[in-house]
């Protein structure tokens, strides 16, 4: 394994724990800003550089803009992170973070799910 691939699969691994923990801290049922800041805030707590509704912009493939995408955590330079409050991750969620991943010319994403009992998260890549 590459060390990127390595240094990837330790910052998810990080990530999905620290959500784990703010799961079993906060619980299911507030507002999606709520778990964004507490990620960030805890993330940021751990060294890692982490960006707030990051944009991301969308290219025809002559290059023109055809318009922008705001994640919800970009982390390390290199991982974005997509968060819901919903029932259960849905096929619609899972698609928006490909289209991110492939907005931003990326190959790494996370979309996790703390609407429910039991936190949801999913590891994307894009080849």
């Amino acid at each position: 394994m590459a060390d990127d691939d390595a240094n990837i699969l330790a910052l998810c691994d990080l990530v999905r724990q620290t959500a784990f923990e703010i799961h079993t801290y906060l619980r299911h049922g507030h507002l999606e800003k709520v778990y964004e800041n507490a990620l960030a805030h805890r993330l940021r707590k751990l060294g890692l550089e982490v960006n707030q509704q990051h944009p991301l912009k969308v290219y025809d493939e002559d290059g023109t803009v055809l318009g922008e995408y705001f994640v919800d955590l970009f982390v390390d330079n290199k991982l974005l992170v997509e968060l819901k409050a919903a029932r259960a991750i849905a096929d619609e969620h899972v698609a928006q973070a490909l289209g991110y991943l492939r907005s931003a010319r990326m190959r790494h994403a996370m979309l996790i799910n703390f609407g429910s009992p039991k936190i949801g998260i999913k590891k994307l890549i894009l080849d």
